[in-house]
């Protein structure tokens, strides 16, 4: 019977690869069209490549926690000569290769397969490299090569002390920092941790700051109270930065060379934590729908980061992301925007503290949070920022108009 190919799928606009972690048929059942049959995951989700017609499965090409690139062969189909027809492929391989003893589907096939993938590296490659104070500053091109080889980065070697001319860490030096590593434990890095730890180096080549609020959450927690569905905390900040920002887009806007590129649409995300990492879910167009119309949206999108399944449309291109790291118990912290954005704001744990009440000449307890907001210094100053913060602020404070 003809076979056709498994084939990795484009799963995203940025997406190269994807890491097989399981397989959800084995060879030899019968499936239909449009049936998951390898699991697998990418820096941002997991997802499923299904089988392009209804067969047989004939054999897998793939092994567990491998990357494998857009467009490698994952598998072979056995199927009936009208479905290969419909689906283009008149001449796909068939039994002829077994005149030269080769299982079908093998020889040429094959090795195609293997050149394509010897050119795409794992997603998770390499060791575990702690990141220490001091860095390696000078390497030589002997170096850079042996650190390509490993997929690692300047930021990896921060912990070794360079005994070459002016502190230059010697390919030896990186040999035995390398070799006294593998006396320690060591664990895999998921490819989320490896997507996270690339996302934050990146966004660490800006110089970044951060301003800080105390806010009331009396007015808040009332409103929530009295409204159902109830919106999280994060969501009254989400939505109250988008509102500031529809009234001045220019804090959300990124310096590119001589220009700072506006937003065309007011995309925030949120941080959910998932196993193992961060994701950042976006809703759309936050500034032009109520508080209580972006609940069930907000609470469908947590519950597909934290199962990893979030939809395209739902991740990427948001201008700014909010972070309710109070839900950890932290009062205070300095969140990092994402590569692609310039604002972070960040909403602490709520305490009861006393505060001065000029109508009753008295302290009164009031419930109280820290608003953070950490930007980019090179579009923001301390100023403009400040003024954000406080719009930002003053709309938390009257949660009935979001």
């Amino acid at each position: 019977m003809p076979q056709i190919p498994i084939i990795m799928p484009q799963l995203g606009e940025s997406i190269a690869e994807a890491t097989v972690i399981n397989l959800l048929v084995k060879v030899g059942d019968e499936i239909d069209a449009d049936q998951d049959v390898i699991e697998v995951e990418t820096n941002k989700a997991t997802m499923n490549v299904t089988a392009p017609c209804r067969g047989r499965v004939q054999k897998f090409l793939v092994n567990l926690n491998e990357s494998y690139p857009v467009g490698a062969v994952l598998g072979y189909l056995e199927v009936s000569r009208e479905n290969a027809a419909r689906l283009g492929l008149d001449s796909p391989t068939t039994d002829k290769a077994d005149d030269k003893g080769q299982t079908p589907g093998n020889g040429a096939v094959d090795s195609t397969t293997e050149q394509v993938r010897s050119g795409v590296a794992p997603t998770v490659r390499g060791l575990p490299v702690p990141a220490h104070a001091a860095g390696a500053s000078f390497m030589s091109p002997r170096m850079k090569a042996r650190m390509n080889e490993l997929g690692l980065h300047a930021a990896d070697l921060a912990g070794i002390a360079g005994s070459g001319a002016a502190g230059r860490v010697t390919i030896e030096d990186f040999e035995k920092f390398l070799a006294n590593l593998e006396k320690n434990k060591m664990s895999p890095a998921s490819s989320m941790r490896v997507a996270v730890a690339d996302a934050m180096r990146r966004s660490w080549t800006r110089p970044l700051a951060t301003v800080a609020l105390p806010i009331s959450l009396d007015a808040l927690l009332a409103h929530r109270k009295s409204t159902n569905p109830k919106p999280g905390p994060a969501l009254y900040a989400l939505r109250a930065l988008a509102l500031a920002l529809s009234e001045n887009s220019a804090p959300a806007g990124r310096l590119v060379g001589n220009r700072i590129v506006h937003p065309s649409a007011i995309d925030v995300g949120f941080a959910v934590e998932a196993e193992d990492g961060v994701l950042v879910p976006v809703l759309r167009n936050a500034d032009q729908h109520p508080l209580r119309d972006l609940v069930e949206r907000y609470n469908q999108l947590v519950e597909l980061a934290r199962q990893r399944r979030l939809p395209s449309d739902a991740t990427g291109g948001s201008i700014a992301t909010v972070t309710n790291f109070g839900s950890f118990g932290l009062t205070w912290a300095t969140p990092i925007p994402l590569p692609e954005q310039t604002l972070v704001l960040g909403m602490g744990a709520g305490r009861r503290v006393p505060s001065w009440d000029e109508q009753k000449g008295q302290f009164a307890p009031v419930m109280e949070a820290n608003l953070t907001l950490s930007f980019d210094h090179r579009v923001l100053d301390g100023g403009a920022a400040g003024r954000l913060l406080t719009r930002v602020a003053r709309l938390l404070g009257s949660p009935a108009a979001l």
